[in-house]
């Protein structure tokens, strides 16, 4: 199971310029920008956030998930991975 692959990495790329943008955008609050500027900057910032949770959740199904299954006890981590299911759609 390799949690530190190349998809982390990405993922971590993913965090870190979310990071960086959200700074940006305390910053443009305390300077009093346009509204639809920061608006635009957090849509900019929870874009790369998701993009950062679905490598993570992909690498998850791609590790934990399939190497439970294999094991043939896979029915917590389908569990896991419904319950995720119901935050995004739910």
């Amino acid at each position: 199971m390799d949690h530190c692959g190349e998809e982390s990495i990405k993922a971590l790329g993913h965090l870190k310029t979310a990071r960086g943008q959200i700074d940006g955008i305390a910053r443009m609050i305390e300077e009093d920008r346009y509204c639809i500027e920061v608006s635009n900057q957090i849509q900019a910032a929870i874009a790369l956030l998701k993009k950062a949770n679905l490598i993570i959740l992909k690498q998850h199904m791609n590790t934990c998930v399939k190497d439970a299954a294999k094991a043939k006890n896979g029915s917590e981590k389908i569990d896991e991975i419904s319950m995720i299911l119901e935050k995004y759609i739910g």
